[in-house]
C-alpha cells in the first residue's frame, strides 16, 4: 500500500500472483520490470483473478454441473426463496452419501458465487448450508430450497449490483437519540483504531 497525496496504491501478493490497483499500474509494472528484474506474464487489466471470474461466468459453469448431475437444466425462479419455507422442519428421506456429496458440492458452488459477488442469494444458501452435514431429499430436490437457488441464478445470470457514488441527503431526516442505559451496551465505548491510515478521496456516507 503507498500513499499517492489524494488516493492509494495497492499491490495484492498472492504467492506469485499480484493484483495491482492503481490509476497508473503501468508505470508499477514497469519498475518491477526494470529495476527489480521480475518476469512477469500476463499483464494487463484483470479479467480473471485467483478463481474470481466474473459472476455470470461462475453460474456458467454451475450450470454445466447441474445438466452433468441431473440431465437437465434447473427451473427458472423468480426468487432465490419463497415464504414461509421451513427446511429445518422437512422430514424427508435422508440422502445417501452419493446425495450428500451433490448437495454439498451444490452448497459450496453456490456460496462461492456470493462470494464474487452475488449475496442477493445469501440467505437462502446460508440457510442451505446448515444441513450440509445431514441433508434430506427435500432440502436438494423441493422446488423453492437447492435447485430453486440455482433456476434463480439461471433465470438473472446477468443480475449485477449497482452503488450509486452520489451522496444522500438525509438532512430532512429527525436524529433520534436513544438511551441505551437499561441495555447491554451500557457504558460502551466505540473502539477507534489508532493507526488507521489517512482517508483520501471523496467521502462516504453508509446508511444501516
Amino acid at each position: 500500500m503507498r500513499d499517492c497525496g489524494d488516493h492509494y496504491e495497492y499491490i495484492a501478493v498472492y504467492v506469485d500472483d499480484l493484483l495491482i490497483a492503481s490509476k497508473d499500474p503501468s508505470s508499477i509494472i514497469k519498475t518491477l520490470f526494470d529495476e527489480h528484474k521480475f518476469k512477469l506474464k500476463g499483464t494487463g487489466a484483470v479479467s480473471f483473478h485467483l478463481g474470481c471470474y466474473a459472476p455470470h461466468q461462475h453460474i456458467e459453469k454451475v450450470m454445466d454441473n447441474y445438466l452433468r448431475l441431473f440431465g437437465k437444466r434447473p427451473h427458472n425462479a423468480h426468487s432465490p426463496i419463497v415464504q414461509a419455507d421451513h427446511p429445518e422442519l422437512d422430514t424427508s428421506d435422508l440422502l445417501d452419501n452419493a446425495g450428500i456429496q451433490i448437495y454439498q458440492s451444490l452448497i459450496g458452488s453456490l456460496q462461492w458465487a456470493i462470494q464474487i459477488g452475488r449475496f442477493n442469494i445469501a440467505t437462502a444458501v446460508m440457510t442451505l448450508s446448515r444441513f450440509r452435514a445431514c441433508p434430506r431429499q427435500g432440502h436438494l430436490d423441493r422446488s423453492h430450497r437447492t435447485k430453486r437457488v440455482i433456476g434463480y441464478l439461471s433465470k438473472f445470470k446477468y443480475g449485477v449490483i449497482r452503488i450509486h457514488t452520489d451522496k444522500p441527503d438525509y438532512s430532512n431526516i429527525p436524529k433520534k437519540e436513544f438511551d441505551w442505559f437499561y441495555t447491554c451496551y451500557t457504558g460502551a465505548r466505540e473502539a477507534i483504531p489508532e493507526d488507521c491510515p489517512t482517508p483520501h478521496g471523496n467521502s462516504v456516507v453508509t446508511t444501516t
